[in-house]
C-alpha cells in the first residue's frame, strides 16, 4: 500500500510539472503588466544624442541587452524539511518556474537604465498547503567574453500567497532600476546580458547570533553552627 501511495504522489508531482512547463509558452491567466514593456529591442533616449558616449553616437544605434534565464537556474525546488540541499519528491512544498521575461532600456548621460520584468509561477507539491513563500530571484548583468564580469547582481524575495492544498499562483516582479554605465567602446553593449533565475541560497533564513546563557547562580553557603 505504501508503494502505491508513493507512486500516486510522484505522478501528480509530475502532472503538476507538466502544467508549469505546458504554461510556458503564454500566459494562461489573460493580461499582465510585462504586456505593457516595449516590444522594441533598442534603446531609448531624452534626446537625440546619448551625451557620454559622443555626438556621432544616437541611441537607435544601442541594443538592449537580452535577457536570459540561467541554466540551471529556472525552476525552484522548497522542501518541508529545514536545511540545504535539494528536497526529496515527497517532501517538496512548493515548486517555482519561470514563465517570461520582458525588458526595456534607457539612455541618458552614458548610463543605461534598464526595467527588467519576470513572471513566474508557484505551484503546491506532494507536502505543499496554505501559506505564504519567498520566492529569491536573482537578477545579473553579465559583460560575457572569455572573462566573464558581473556588472550588476540584486536579489529579491517576492512574497507568493498559496491559497488552497493545491494551488498554482503566478507572480509578477519588476525591477524598473538596474541601471550601469554604457561600456567603451560601445559596441561592447552586445556582450552584455541579463541573467535571470531562481537563488536557492537567497530563501535561506538569516541565522540569528545564539542567545547567552545566564550563568548559574552559585548555591548559597549556609554557615555552620560554632560549637561551644
Amino acid at each position: 500500500m505504501r508503494n502505491g501511495t508513493t507512486m500516486a504522489a510522484l505522478v501528480g508531482l509530475a502532472l503538476g510539472l507538466s502544467l508549469v512547463l505546458g504554461g510556458c509558452g503564454g500566459n494562461l491567466f489573460g493580461s499582465s503588466s510585462l504586456d505593457l514593456f516595449s516590444s522594441s529591442s533598442k534603446a531609448t533616449t531624452g534626446g537625440d544624442n546619448v551625451a557620454g558616449v559622443g555626438s556621432d553616437t544616437n541611441a537607435a544605434d544601442i541594443e538592449c541587452p537580452s535577457v536570459d534565464v540561467r541554466t540551471g537556474a529556472a525552476s525552484l525546488l522548497i522542501g518541508s524539511k529545514p536545511g540545504g540541499g535539494e528536497p526529496a519528491a515527497l517532501d517538496v512544498r512548493y515548486q517555482g518556474s519561470i514563465i517570461r521575461t520582458a525588458r526595456e532600456c534607457h539612455v541618458n548621460a552614458g548610463v543605461m537604465t534598464m526595467k527588467v520584468g519576470v513572471e513566474g509561477r508557484v505551484i503546491t507539491g506532494p507536502a505543499g498547503g496554505p501559506g505564504t513563500v519567498e520566492v529569491p530571484l536573482r537578477l545579473a548583468v553579465v559583460h560575457e567574453g572569455v572573462n566573464p564580469k558581473t556588472v550588476v547582481s540584486k536579489l529579491a524575495r517576492i512574497p507568493v500567497t498559496i491559497a488552497g492544498a493545491v494551488d498554482r499562483v503566478t507572480f509578477t516582479h519588476i525591477d524598473s532600476d538596474v541601471s550601469f554605465p554604457l561600456p567603451q567602446p560601445l559596441a561592447d553593449i552586445d556582450s552584455y546580458v541579463v541573467y535571470i533565475g531562481f537563488d536557492p541560497a537567497g530563501a535561506t533564513p538569516e541565522k540569528k547570533p545564539p542567545v547567552k546563557k545566564k550563568p548559574a547562580a552559585k548555591p548559597k553557603t549556609v554557615a555552620k553552627p560554632k560549637q561551644s
